[in-house]
C-alpha cells in the first residue's frame, strides 16, 4: 500500500495539536493563574478575619471608670458593672481587677514603684448580646442616671477602621485580578499574533477558498482556550498545594491568626481553568479576527 493511499492519508490540521513554544505559553500563563489564585485566597483569608474581629469587638464593650469623691475606685467600678448588668442587650457585665488597670498603663510609664497611689481608672468589660447588642449611648445615658463617671468605648471606631481596611484589600484584590487577568489576555494576543503570522499563506489560501473570517478566528480561540485551560489548571493546583502547606503548618488558626486560611477556601481556585480558558479565547477571537482581516 502506497503512501498516497487515500485509505491512509489524512489532512494535516491547520494549527497543530502541540508546538515547541506551547511550553513557554503554558509557563506564563500558568504563573499568572497562580498569582491570581494566590491573590484570590488572601482576600478570602482577610475577609474571614475581618468578620472574627468585628465580631469580636461588636460583642464587647470596655468601661472606664474615674472614681468620684470619696468613693474608692474599685467601688466605683462595682457600681457601674452592677448598674451595667441589668441593661436590655448586655449578657455580662465584670469589674476587671486593677493589676489589669496597672498592666495597662506600665507600658507608658514604666516600673513606677508607687503607681498604685495614681488615681488609675478602672475597667468594666462588657459582653453583650449578639443578637440585639445595647449600644454606646445606651450605656452611657445608664452610667449618667447612676451618677457614675465613666466613658464607654463601645469599638464603634475600631469597627469602622478594620471594615474599612477589609474593603481596601478586598478592592486591591480584585485590581490584582484584573491586572494579571489583563497581562493573560495581552500574552495569548501575541501568540495568537505569531500564530497567523506564521499561517499567513494558509490563511489567504482559505480565505481564497471561501473560509469565513470567524472560522479561522474559532480554530485560534479552541487552540489556546484549551492551552490556557491546562495552564490554569496547574497554576490552580500550584495555589491549592501552597495554601493546604499553610493551613498544614499552621495548625488550628492557619499559618497566621491574623489570616486565617479554611480548608473550603481551596476550592475558589477550581474555577481558575475555566477562567483563564475565556479571557484566552475572547483575547484569541479578537486578536484573530481583527488580524484575518487585515491579512485577507
Amino acid at each position: 500500500m502506497s503512501a498516497a493511499d487515500p485509505a491512509r492519508w489524512r489532512p494535516a490540521p491547520f494549527l497543530p495539536e502541540s508546538e515547541a513554544r506551547d511550553g513557554a505559553l503554558i509557563f506564563v500563563v500558568a504563573v499568572l493563574c497562580f498569582l491570581a489564585c494566590i491573590t484570590g485566597l488572601g482576600v478570602l483569608a482577610a475577609d474571614r478575619a475581618t468578620r472574627d474581629w468585628s465580631g469580636q469587638l461588636a460583642g464587647e464593650a470596655t468601661v472606664i471608670v474615674r472614681a468620684r469623691g470619696g468613693e474608692t475606685p474599685d467601688a466605683a467600678a462595682a457600681r457601674a458593672a452592677e448598674a451595667l448588668a441589668g441593661v436590655p442587650g448586655v449578657t455580662e457585665a465584670r469589674a476587671l481587677e486593677r493589676e489589669k488597670a496597672y498592666d495597662l498603663i506600665r507600658p507608658w510609664l514604666g516600673e513606677i514603684a508607687d503607681l498604685e497611689d495614681l488615681p488609675v481608672p478602672r475597667l468594666v468589660a462588657v459582653t453583650l448580646d449578639r443578637r440585639r447588642p445595647a449600644d454606646g449611648p445606651t450605656l452611657d445615658r445608664v452610667l449618667r442616671s447612676q451618677g457614675v463617671d465613666a466613658v464607654v468605648d463601645d469599638h464603634s471606631v475600631w469597627i469602622e477602621d478594620i471594615r474599612r481596611a477589609a474593603g481596601v484589600v478586598r478592592w486591591a484584590g480584585l485590581a490584582v485580578f484584573l491586572l494579571i487577568a489583563a497581562a493573560a489576555g495581552a500574552v495569548v494576543a501575541f501568540a495568537t499574533r505569531a500564530g497567523l503570522a506564521a499561517r499567513r499563506d494558509v490563511v489567504e489560501v482559505l480565505h481564497l477558498s471561501g473560509a469565513e473570517a470567524g472560522f479561522i478566528a474559532r480554530l485560534f480561540q479552541l487552540r489556546f482556550a484549551r492551552v490556557a485551560g491546562v495552564s490554569g489548571l496547574i497554576g490552580a493546583a500550584a495555589a491549592a498545594s501552597v495554601g493546604a502547606a499553610a493551613r498544614l503548618i499552621g495548625g488550628g488558626e492557619g499559618l497566621t491568626p491574623a489570616l486565617p486560611l479554611a480548608w473550603t477556601d481551596l476550592v475558589a481556585v477550581a474555577p481558575c481553568p475555566l477562567l483563564a480558558a475565556g479571557v484566552a479565547a475572547l483575547a484569541a477571537r479578537v486578536t484573530a479576527g481583527r488580524l484575518i482581516r487585515d491579512l485577507t
